[in-house]
C-alpha cells in the first residue's frame, strides 16, 4: 500500500469549479495519480490576486503573485472543519493564498484512509494545484497526521514540479506505531481492528483502509534529513496528550540545526489546539522563510 517511488500527477475535475472569479474561493475536485478523487479548496489572497480569468485548472494573464499555503489536517480532520478553516483565515490574513483539502477517507473525498502513506499522494495533487494556479512559491503546513505527511511530501518531492520551499509539521509524530500514550493506543485500536473501523466511520466520519503498510513508509524522522535546504519549522505544545515532547525534538535533532523548534507553552494537539496567536506566527514563517 505503500506510496514510496510512485510517480506522482494529479487533474482536476473542471466540471466541479464553484466560483471562476479570481477573487473568489474556489472548490475542485482533484485527482491522484492512483485515482482517488480529492476535494479542495483554494482561497486567494486579496494582495496575491491579479485581475485575470480562470480557465480549467489554469490562470489565464500575468500569474499570481506571493505565497500559497497548502494546509494537511490532521485524522479525522477534512477541509470544512473548524479548525482548518480558522487556520485558512488566519493564513490568508497573513497575506497568503490557501489552498485547503481532505485527505482520502475524509471529508468529501473518496478513498479510504492509510493513515498517513498514501496520502502524500493526496497533498502532492494540492501543491501541483497551487502551482498550476501560478503561484511561484508554495509552502505547507500540517498538523498531527498531516505533519507526518507534509515531511514525507517535502522529502520524496524534493527534486520533482511538486516541490515546496517551506515546510511546518505542528503536532507530528516522529516515528510509526507509537502507543506511549491512553489517546495515541485509542487510536491504533480505531486503525486496526473491525470494531475501531466501524467507530472511524460512524463516529468520526473517517473511512479507513483495512490493509496494513507494505511496505513500512519512509518515517517522519527518516524523512527529516532529507528535507534541506528548504527552511523546516517543527511546532509541538508542551500539553499535547498524544505526541510527547522527544517527538518534536527528535524530528528537530534529525535535521542537524536546519530545522527551527517552537515548544509552545499550555498548548495541546494539532490544529483545535493552536490559537490565533500562534496560527499569526505560522503565517509570518511561511509567507516569508
Amino acid at each position: 500500500m505503500s506510496s514510496e517511488g510512485e510517480r506522482r500527477f494529479h487533474m482536476v475535475d473542471v466540471s466541479s469549479l464553484t466560483s471562476v472569479h479570481p477573487r473568489d474561493p474556489r472548490r475542485v475536485m482533484l485527482r491522484t495519480d492512483d485515482g482517488v478523487r480529492i476535494e479542495a479548496v483554494y482561497e486567494p489572497s486579496g494582495a496575491s490576486v491579479t485581475e485575470t480569468a480562470v480557465t480549467g485548472s489554469a490562470v489565464t494573464g500575468t500569474a499570481l503573485a506571493g505565497t500559497a499555503v497548502v494546509v494537511a489536517h490532521g485524522f479525522s480532520g477534512s477541509a470544512d472543519r473548524p479548525a482548518v478553516r480558522r487556520a485558512a483565515r488566519a493564513f490568508a490574513e497573513r497575506g497568503a493564498a490557501v489552498v485547503t483539502f481532505s485527505f482520502r477517507g475524509h471529508g468529501g473525498s473518496g478513498g479510504r484512509s492509510t493513515v498517513g502513506d498514501r496520502e502524500v499522494l493526496d497533498l502532492s495533487a494540492a501543491v501541483r494545484w497551487a502551482r498550476e494556479l501560478g503561484h511561484a512559491r508554495v509552502a505547507t503546513v500540517g498538523f498531527s497526521m498531516g505533519g507526518s505527511v507534509v515531511l514525507r511530501h517535502a522529502a520524496l518531492e524534493r527534486d520533482t514540479d511538486g516541490r515546496v520551499d517551506a515546510v511546518a509539521a505542528v503536532s507530528a509524530p516522529a516515528r510509526w506505531y507509537y502507543r506511549g500514550t491512553a489517546p495515541m493506543r485509542r487510536l491504533h485500536w480505531v486503525v486496526t481492528r473491525p470494531a475501531g473501523r466501524l467507530v472511524g466511520r460512524y463516529g468520526l466520519r473517517t473511512r479507513i483502509d483495512r490493509r496494513t503498510w507494505d511496505p513500512v513508509p519512509l518515517s517522519p524522522v527518516e524523512a527529516v534529513p532529507l528535507i534541506a535546504p528548504v527552511p523546516l519549522l517543527i511546532v509541538h505544545g508542551d500539553r499535547d496528550a498524544y505526541f510527547p515532547l522527544d517527538h518534536p525534538r527528535t524530528l528537530a535533532a534529525a535535521g542537524g540545526g536546519a530545522a527551527e523548534l517552537w515548544l509552545e507553552r499550555g498548548m495541546g494537539h494539532a490544529e483545535n489546539a493552536a490559537d490565533d496567536e500562534l496560527l499569526a506566527r505560522l503565517g509570518d514563517w511561511l509567507t516569508r522563510r
